[in-house]
C-alpha cells in the first residue's frame, strides 16, 4: 500500500497509523463494479483455542468389586476429548499401577497383584492422542482381603474348552487377558481367554513329529511383552529339539528366529518345557533323547535343564560357563518357581520311580546312575518320589505354596505342600484318579487360586480320537 506524503503533525500521525495497520492488517482485494480493484484491510485475529488442544475430561470415580486378597474390579465413567482419549493411568498416590491403551481403551479392568490384607485409595487419569492428561478422577478406597495361608484343596473341574489335540504347553501373557496354547502334533497355537473362547493364531515353522512324544512342546510369553511382543517355542525339526522365537502381536504369530538348537531328538524323551523365571532368563527343559548317557555329559545339552537369554546365548551365571543349568535328567516335563525364587522340576522316571526335583544351580540330579534315591557322592536326591503307574508327570504349577503336578500314566493330579520356606515337602495327596484320563499340564491363572488342567487322551496313550482333549478349571478352596 502507498502512503501519500503527510502534510501537517495531523497528516503525519495518520501516516504512521496507516503504516502500523499495514503491518498488522491483510490485504483483502474486492473486485470493483469497473473492474479496478481496491484494497480493504481485514484483521487478523489470534484464537488460541485454534492453536492449543484442551486436556480430556476428569473420568468418573471409579466403583470397585470383587476385591480378593490380590486383585481388584474397577470400572468408571468414560473421559471425552476433542482429539481422541488413548490411554488410562490407574493412580495410587503418586505411583501408576497400570495403564490401559487403546483407541479409546475400555473404561474398566482388573488390577492383580496387589499386595494382601493392605488399603489403597486409586484414581483413574486419562490423556489424549497430545499427551495432555486430565484432571484425577474421585478416589476410591478399599482394602484387600487377608493374605491367603500357605495351603487350600483343589475343587471340582470345570470344563473351560473342548475339541482339543494334545494341548501340550500353556502360558498367559503379562496381563493376564489371554494365554497361548501349543497342540503337540498339529503344530498349531491358539490364544484362549479368561472365559475359554479359543482363536487359533498361527502356526510353529519347521516343526516335525517323532511319532511319539516330539512336536510343538512348550511356549513361554516374554515378561517383557507389551513391549517386544516375543514368544517362545520349543519344538522338534528335522535336526533335532529346537528354541525358537516369534513375534505375535495380540492376534498372529509371525516371523521365527532360531535361538538355540543342536538338542538331540529321539522318538520320546525330548523333554520340551520353557519358562521365565525371576531373573528374567529362559529355563529349558531336555531329555536324553533315549541315550542315558548324555544326561552325565556336561558337553551335551540333552538330559538337562538349560539357562539362556532371551536372544539365545548361554545366561550369565551359568555354573560351567555353557548353557548347562543343571544336569543328570532323564526326561523333565515340568518346571515352576515357588516365592522364595526356586525352581522345582518333575521327572520321569525308567521303570520303577518318578521324581520331584528342587535345582539348583550346577547341580547332578543323578540319572542314568540313580532313579529315584541313591547314596553316590555327588549327585542330588529327588524332594519326592512316586511309582510311575502313580504318576508318570508332565507339568507343575505352584498355588499358594502348593506345589500341584499333573501325571500321564497315574491319570492323577498330585497335591504337595511345600513346608513354609524350607526345602521340604509334605504328604503327596491325589486327586481325580482315573476321572479326566491322562494329565498333561498345569498351569496357575494369574491373580486367582485357580489352575487350567489340560488332558492328553488324544494320543497313542490315551487311545482317544482327535478333539477329545480338554482344559479344565479348577478352584483351589
Amino acid at each position: 500500500m502507498r502512503l501519500r506524503k503527510p502534510r501537517g503533525k495531523q497528516s503525519a500521525r495518520a501516516a504512521l497509523a496507516a503504516l502500523a495497520a499495514t503491518m498488522l492488517l491483510g490485504p483483502l482485494v474486492l473486485s470493483s463494479p469497473a473492474g479496478a480493484t481496491t484494497v480493504r484491510q481485514e484483521a487478523r485475529t489470534a484464537d488460541p483455542a485454534a492453536s492449543a488442544d484442551t486436556p480430556p475430561t476428569a473420568p468418573g470415580t471409579p466403583a470397585v468389586s470383587g476385591v480378593t486378597s490380590t486383585s481388584a474390579n474397577l470400572r468408571w465413567t468414560a473421559s471425552t476429548d476433542d482429539l481422541g482419549v488413548v490411554a488410562y493411568e490407574i493412580r495410587g498416590g503418586g505411583t501408576v499401577l497400570k495403564t490401559l491403551t487403546g483407541t479409546p481403551p475400555a473404561p474398566s479392568t482388573t488390577l492383580t497383584g496387589l499386595a494382601c490384607n493392605a488399603p489403597f485409595s486409586l484414581s483413574v487419569i486419562a490423556k489424549d492422542a497430545a499427551g495432555n492428561a486430565s484432571p484425577a478422577s474421585g478416589s476410591v478406597s478399599f482394602s484387600t482381603a487377608a493374605c491367603q495361608a500357605d495351603g487350600g484343596v483343589p475343587g471340582t473341574p470345570t470344563a473351560l474348552s473342548s475339541g482339543w489335540s494334545v494341548p501340550w504347553g500353556t502360558d498367559w501373557l503379562p496381563d493376564g487377558t489371554s494365554a497361548l496354547v501349543t497342540e503337540r502334533d498339529t503344530f498349531k497355537v491358539f490364544k484362549v481367554t479368561p472365559a475359554g473362547a479359543r482363536t487359533e493364531v498361527g502356526t510353529v515353522p519347521n516343526t516335525v513329529t517323532t511319532g511319539g512324544e516330539g512336536g510343538l512342546l512348550g511356549v513361554a510369553v516374554d515378561p517383557n511383552w507389551a513391549a517386544n511382543r516375543y514368544v517362545y517355542f520349543m519344538h522338534t525339526a528335522s535336526e533335532g529339539n529346537r528354541v525358537a522365537r516369534m513375534t505375535y502381536n495380540g492376534t498372529t504369530l509371525s516371523g521365527y528366529t532360531v535361538l538355540l538348537q543342536g538338542i538331540r531328538k529321539n522318538r520320546y524323551h525330548n523333554g520340551g518345557r520353557l519358562l521365565f523365571g525371576p531373573d528374567g532368563f529362559l529355563y529349558a527343559s531336555t531329555g536324553d533323547a533315549q541315550q542315558p548317557a548324555l544326561a552325565q555329559d556336561r558337553n551335551s545339552l540333552n538330559g538337562k535343564i538349560l539357562r539362556l537369554t532371551t536372544t539365545g546365548a548361554a545366561a550369565p551365571g551359568n555354573p560351567f560357563g555353557s548353557y548347562v543349568y543343571s544336569y543328570g535328567h532323564r526326561n523333565p516335563q515340568g518346571m515352576a518357581f515357588d516365592r522364595n525364587g526356586r525352581l522345582w522340576a518333575s521327572e520321569f522316571g525308567e521303570s520303577t520311580t518318578d521324581e520331584l526335583n528342587l535345582v539348583k544351580s550346577g547341580n547332578n540330579y543323578g540319572w542314568p546312575t540313580c532313579e529315584g534315591t541313591c547314596n553316590v557322592a555327588g549327585m542330588t536326591n529327588p524332594k519326592k518320589t512316586w511309582s510311575t503307574a502313580e504318576a508318570s508327570p508332565s507339568g507343575i504349577t505352584i498355588v499358594r505354596n502348593v506345589l500341584y503336578m499333573a501325571s500321564l500314566r497315574g491319570e492323577r493330579l498330585w497335591r504337595i505342600p511345600i513346608t513354609g520356606d524350607t526345602e521340604n515337602v509334605g504328604t503327596a495327596t491325589p486327586y481325580y484318579i482315573g476321572t479326566y484320563g491322562r494329565l498333561r499340564t498345569v498351569l496357575k491363572v494369574p491373580g486367582a487360586d485357580q489352575v487350567w488342567l489340560a488332558t492328553t487322551n488324544a494320543d497313542a496313550n490315551g487311545g482317544e480320537g482327535p478333539g477329545s482333549d480338554r482344559i479344565f478349571r479348577v478352584t483351589i478352596g
